[in-house]
């Protein structure tokens, strides 16, 4: 029989919630942010930014042109295939298989607010769909930008042209996701905040999403206008009556300095009692996303969202059966475990990270 001191415990559950589990859309706790357009003007290689456990999942950005594919990620890729324009990214690759190894998701954003994007009809969405799963994702392509590397969704960041050929793009993925079982993927969006978007409303209302990254900056509704005109509660709203998805998660899109839009900057401090009051109300809520992580880790805000992340956020679907795991019920368990033994369930695979911990036999009980 095993007994481990109180801070074993602690350390191992920590370790269990915040590395040994990848990441889950079900929490609440999700830190997102935007890779590839060097927006701070310092931006390090996306390997660099998964060395460590801040951000959960990594937005790749651009595929700024489409169906004719165009893309853009500024310092972090500048190289082409031999015959042609399109970006081919070695480096890339490495880093985005590195990042998946450490748990974390890596999808590509299509749109952005500039670019040659937009299709002329239903037909033109689906056999797109066709073309980014053999170009990204596990379908066969004779040239791929990340060669063999498979990335874990796609994200409509949608900010001109039309509403057309979208909600057949995303059924069609959907199919092809179906196909693969060997892993979970993921459909998002970055809308506008001022409901419904401008561009995305009807395919986010006839179409299935996992996650909405939903820019509370550059409006009127942005953070810096909270509480009389910030509208999570319209997104919650339709997140709850107006989505297919009834449990589609919505996060709050924050800028990652003051540099990083033209208006809706709120510091840490003022970001984390925004975040905690949504929490506490609003049961869509799925973390916070920054505009981009160049900003965010250069202005030191992507701690502070870290912090306020990890004080109190589930990552338990509701209605599972089980209690969330909560940091703070790790502060919880340090407070009030002495000497005696703590039992704790886990899985299969995080018992082994328990029972690898530093705990102490126990001599009496060893004849038991």
């Amino acid at each position: 029989m095993l007994r481990c001191t109180s801070s074993s415990i602690i350390v191992a559950l920590i370790a269990f919630t915040r590395y040994a589990i990848s990441f889950d859309v079900n929490c609440n706790s999700n830190y997102v942010s935007y890779y590839g357009q060097n927006s701070a003007r310092n931006q390090k290689s996306l390997g660099e930014y998964c060395k460590d456990a801040t951000e959960d999942l990594i937005v790749l950005a651009f595929m700024n042109g489409f169906p004719n594919i165009l893309l853009n990620f500024a310092n972090a890729c500048e190289t082409t295939f031999d015959d042609n324009s399109l970006l081919h990214c070695p480096n890339m690759t490495k880093d985005i298989k590195y990042c998946q190894s450490q748990g974390k998701a890596v999808v590509i954003s299509m749109g952005g607010a500039s670019g040659a994007y937009g299709f002329g009809s239903e037909s033109d969405g689906a056999q797109f769909a066709d073309t980014v799963w053999n170009m990204f994702f596990k379908g066969n392509s004779s040239q791929r930008p990340f060669d063999d590397a498979v990335l874990d969704g796609i994200d409509l960041d949608i900010e001109g042209g039309g509403d057309t050929g979208y909600v057949s793009f995303i059924e069609q993925l959907r199919s092809h996701y179906n196909s693969d079982t060997s892993k979970k993927y993921y459909i998002a969006a970055a809308p506008q905040c001022p409901y419904p978007d401008a561009y995305l409303g009807s395919t986010l209302n006839s179409a299935w999403f996992d996650m909405v990254y939903v820019q509370f900056y550059n409006n009127y509704c942005g953070l810096n206008a909270y509480p009389d005109k910030f509208n999570f509660e319209d997104w919650d709203n339709w997140a709850k009556k107006d989505s297919i998805n009834k449990d589609v998660k919505v996060y709050i899109g924050a800028p990652g300095s003051p540099s990083a839009a033209s208006s809706g900057y709120v510091d840490g401090s003022t970001l984390t009692s925004i975040y905690n009051a949504v929490r506490s109300k609003y049961s869509s809520l799925g973390g916070i996303m920054t505009w981009d992580v160049s900003q965010a880790r250069t202005s030191g805000i992507a701690n502070s969202i870290r912090s306020a992340l990890d004080d109190g956020g589930t990552c338990r679907k509701p209605g599972d059966g089980e209690e969330p795991i909560t940091t703070t019920s790790i502060s919880t368990l340090s407070s009030s475990t002495s000497s005696e033994s703590a039992s704790l369930q886990y899985s299969t695979s995080s018992s082994s990270l328990v029972s690898s911990s530093k705990c102490l036999a126990d001599k009496d009980s060893e004849s038991s």
